[in-house]
């Protein structure tokens, strides 16, 4: 497909990382395939990580096409961009014309950009993983590639103000491509998100900014960020909320 967009956007971001100061490491990214279709994994702790997550798939010169809630895709400004770039708009309410929109991409040889938690983790950690990204690599053929972020939680996350000031870090690691079958993806989503556990692992104990007493890590690596149990209780509300009339 014919990409006029997103060549600018991708210099245009590259402009910004160096005016803000932004310093990346990056691991992996030899396993983003250069050629054929796959769906990249990533884990969600940013508003701005699907920016950033295209990144990793520079090096192999791909473009990733991300899926992205349909209020992405209505704004004014943001609508036409996503829609020239060529991401996929997902309604939540009814997934299935996404789904098989992904399928169709990634088929033809695309990459796929997807965040198999749905959600942005308050906690710091993976949250449960839903399964369509494994099963629209099984029906596809093609692999899922794991991917972590790590750093984007310090520009703009969830409760907590943004930080424009320059001089962040941003990791972005890539796992090996894995094969899932289309007979349990029950566990081929275990062992995807396993695989990402790993890498999320390694992104937070190479990261040049230790996580002891850091409202951006885990409780399990002494940070101070919501537990998994505290953060699905936040979730809970923010969905009640959102549920509200005239919300």
């Amino acid at each position: 497909m014919r990409d006029l967009t997103y060549p600018t956007v991708i210099r245009t971001a590259r402009v910004a990382f160096t005016v803000f100061g932004l310093e990346f490491q990056m691991s992996g990214t030899e396993n983003v395939p250069r050629t054929g279709g796959a769906v990249l994994a990533m884990n969600h702790l940013s508003y701005l990580d699907f920016i950033f997550g295209g990144l990793a798939a520079q090096p192999s010169k791909r473009l990733v096409r991300f899926m992205a809630k349909r209020e992405v895709f209505d704004h004014r400004i943001a609508g036409p961009v996503m829609r020239s770039m060529h991401h996929i708009s997902v309604d939540r309410a009814d997934g299935v014309a996404s789904y098989r929109e992904g399928v169709d991409y990634a088929r033809r040889g695309e990459i796929v950009g997807v965040f198999p938690e749905a959600t942005i983790s308050r906690s710091m950690e993976l949250k449960e993983f839903k399964s369509g990204a494994v099963r629209m690599a099984a029906e596809a053929d093609v692999p899922v590639v794991p991917m972590v972020l790590w750093g984007t939680q310090l520009i703009k996350t969830k409760d907590h103000p943004r930080d424009l000031r320059r001089g962040k870090t941003i990791g972005l690691h890539v796992g090996e491509p894995i094969r899932p079958g289309d007979h349990d993806p029950a566990a081929e989503t275990g062992r995807v998100r396993a695989a990402m556990a790993e890498l999320l692992d390694r992104a937070i104990r190479t990261y040049p900014i230790r996580p002891e007493g850091r409202w951006w890590a885990p409780l399990a690596y002494g940070g101070t960020a919501p537990s998994p149990e505290e953060a699905a209780r936040l979730d809970a509300e923010e969905r009640r909320r959102r549920a509200e009339p005239n919300r």
